[in-house]
């Protein structure tokens, strides 16, 4: 039986993992799977599909789980809502578009922040709210 506790570790651990596993696909530093898939010329290195198979479960099981715990509309309005955040921060000079691998960082991590959310979603609205989600019910 799955653990029914939730907690900020718990959500840390999420947002850990969706941390690793966005940066380990892209990020602007250079060293992501991305970066070695486009930079080596044998593209059918096993090491490279197996590292690229393995990332691909990990964002179906995160967008996957993201999309049926926040739907489309909770999905898009999360993104909205960073989206303007990152808007506000600069309007207010505290980021500049001059920047772009901040830009693409704070991007990377916001795309993290989502997925986590909808990891942890469930749990967090049924602290909020009492309320119990149930999918997929077996008899």
């Amino acid at each position: 039986m799955a653990d029914t506790r939730f907690s900020l570790a718990s959500f840390l651990t999420r947002l850990a993992a969706a941390l690793l596993l966005v940066f380990a696909t892209y990020n602007p530093s250079g060293y992501s799977w991305y970066h070695r898939f486009i930079n080596t010329p044998d593209k059918l290195d096993p090491l490279l599909i197996l590292a690229g198979l393995v990332l691909l479960i990990g964002w179906i099981i995160y967008l996957r789980a993201t999309l049926r715990s926040l739907g489309i509309v909770g999905t898009t309005l999360a993104l909205a809502l960073f989206c303007v955040f990152i808007w506000l921060l600069i309007d207010r000079g505290i980021l500049s578009l001059d920047e772009t691998t901040l830009l693409e960082y704070v991007g990377l991590i916001i795309i993290a922040l989502i997925m986590a959310i909808g990891m942890s979603w469930s749990h967090i609205r049924r602290r909020l709210s009492g309320q119990l989600d149930v999918d997929d019910v077996d008899e």
